[in-house]
């Protein structure tokens, strides 16, 4: 059973929400809050720790009535059943999505195919705790009997986008492993991590569902060829682990079967993390953070199937942002969060968000006529203050933002982290206050200044503060973005689970590759001929 098809154009929610737009478009949130002393309560969500504030939108009660309308219009919750029950939501790869049955309990009954798919999972898991707890204890050794020091994490996109986020959010909970990334095909990038690293104490996991993809497999062999500089294949076999559904190939490369660890079609690599694909998180931080971030997740994922839409806080999140991209035609987002160790956060979201909703063709096969994905962007409080906050507080560009703080300091140093927080209100303060131009007036004397200093506020932001950065709460705030995703892709009436476009330009990349052997070029464009004969030239 597939996603139900409805162009959310044609639904009478939609059509309301336009008449409400022209009517609300012009608001000022200042003036919503001195009309409602209680709205600041009454748009926000206490959750498990989370608090949402959504309050600093352009909305009002109507317009979250009938952006509730459109979602019941365009079947929300039956969408949600199918999304966790197994059924082959992607439809174009004739697969279901199933990453939050790598988070559910033991006892769940989840099928695809009529099979239950849980207790595989719960092998596979067993199998990856008992590998992890074997290297962070030494058990298990490197050819010389010495005991690992370095993990190395071998893939690109959600192979290492997720982990990497998730490693560097986490930093607190790490152990003594140093862990290290390679992603990008740029050799001289690869050399760079392999200088610093010793051969005998450095362990490889080498990250690629189909162990196909040409990055990360290409810098596998070069991996490869440095280690055998100094040790035998035999030797390898200690330094390599793989995951992946193609376990022949993994073989062929020199990964022992027992050092294989499967995943599944239905794990979309931007949301694999959760998976043997986070085994670098799991040897970082120990089986136990591991776990805990797993059960943050599924929390998060019975909150988002249970919870009335209006306590809903992927839902909401979800709604308003449809209600900026398609009302107000605003094309990006901000994601800002106020800790360095969520520095990648907003990189992650990135291929989260644009690879999933980052279509132009519906469910029906047709080609839309509203916009669709989100443009997601970002950085880090306070850093990010001293960069692009000009744009969003002064330029022409409407760019709602979320902003992340944790209110507990990991490391007890509260007067810093006091001045940390204060940062992170005060700006969507500023964000929604704005400053007039007879606040300027009463504060300069050289009237010729006073409109480069109008800030005209009204720019809307949600607030997620969450009490403490825990593996649970990260798993918590990593899956509600996922919800979001998927809830945006329903509205949009897409498939957000395929990711056909980036499959084109791979596929030249590999003629233009066999270009630089042959005398004769393939056929191209022009200035790409020109380009390949210039490159070919230099060398």
């Amino acid at each position: 059973m597939s996603l139900k098809s409805i162009n959310p154009v044609k639904t009478k929610a939609w059509n309301d929400l336009k008449d409400h737009y022209e009517i609300i478009k012009d608001v000022q949130m200042k003036n919503l809050f001195v009309e409602n002393p209680e709205r600041a309560n009454e748009m926000s969500i206490i959750w498990d720790e989370f608090l949402l504030d959504y309050s600093k939108n352009r909305i009002t009660t109507e317009t979250l009535s009938l952006l509730k309308a459109l979602a019941d219009e365009m079947k929300l919750n039956s969408s949600i059943s199918k999304y966790f029950s197994g059924f082959k939501i992607n439809k174009t790869e004739n697969r279901s999505v199933l990453h939050t049955a790598l988070r559910a309990p033991k006892d769940s009954k989840i099928e695809v195919d009529g099979i239950n798919i849980i207790s595989e999972i719960f092998e596979v898991k067993n199998k990856i705790s008992q590998f992890s707890n074997g290297v962070i204890s030494g058990q298990l050794k490197g050819y010389t009997n010495k005991n690992f020091t370095d993990i190395v994490n071998v893939g690109i996109g959600g192979s290492d986008l997720g982990p990497s986020m998730v490693i560097n959010a986490l930093t607190y909970y790490s152990n003594h492993l140093k862990l290290h990334f390679i992603n990008n095909i740029d050799g001289d990038y690869v050399s760079e991590v392999l200088k610093r690293l010793n051969p005998e104490t450095t362990l490889f996991v080498i990250v690629s569902k189909t162990f196909t993809t040409q990055e990360t497999i290409s810098n596998a062999h070069t991996i490869k060829k440095w280690f055998l500089k100094s040790a035998s294949s035999h030797d390898l076999k200690k330094h390599l682990v793989a995951v992946t559904v193609n376990i022949k190939a993994a073989n062929d490369f020199g990964v022992e079967s027992k050092n294989v660890f499967k995943t599944w079609d239905w794990v979309g690599g931007r949301f694999s993390l959760w998976s043997a694909a986070g085994l670098s998180i799991n040897l970082a931080l120990g089986n136990d953070n591991f776990e805990r971030l797993l059960d943050g997740a599924h929390k998060m994922d019975l909150h988002f199937q249970n919870a009335p839409f209006e306590e809903n806080i992927p839902i909401i999140t979800a709604m308003l942002s449809i209600w900026y991209n398609n009302f107000f035609n605003a094309d990006s987002e901000a994601i800002i969060p106020y800790s360095q160790n969520l520095r990648k956060l907003p990189a992650y979201l990135q291929q989260a968000v644009m690879e999933s909703n980052g279509k132009s063709i519906d469910r029906f096969g047709k080609k839309v006529d509203y916009q669709t994905g989100n443009i997601i962007w970002g950085g880090v409080g306070t850093n990010v203050q001293h960069a692009f906050f000009q744009l969003m507080h002064q330029g022409t560009k409407l760019i709602p933002a979320d902003f992340i703080a944790f209110k507990k300091s990991l490391y007890g140093n509260t007067a810093q982290h006091d001045k940390l927080i204060s940062n992170f209100l005060a700006q969507s303060e500023a964000l929604l206050c704005g400053k007039t131009k007879d606040q300027i007036a009463d504060e300069i004397n050289d009237k010729e200044i006073i409109p480069y200093k109008i800030f005209p506020g009204n720019r809307p932001t949600n607030t997620i503060f969450i009490d403490k950065l825990t593996p649970e709460n990260l798993g918590k705030l990593i899956a509600m973005y996922e919800h979001k995703i998927f809830v945006q892709g329903i509205i949009w009436n897409i498939y957000s689970y395929d990711q056909f476009g980036v499959e084109l330009g791979k596929k030249l990349a590999g003629r233009i590759l066999n270009d630089f052997s042959q005398d004769e070029l393939n056929d191209h464009d022009a200035s790409t001929k020109r380009l390949i004969n210039n490159y070919k030239n230099f060398l």
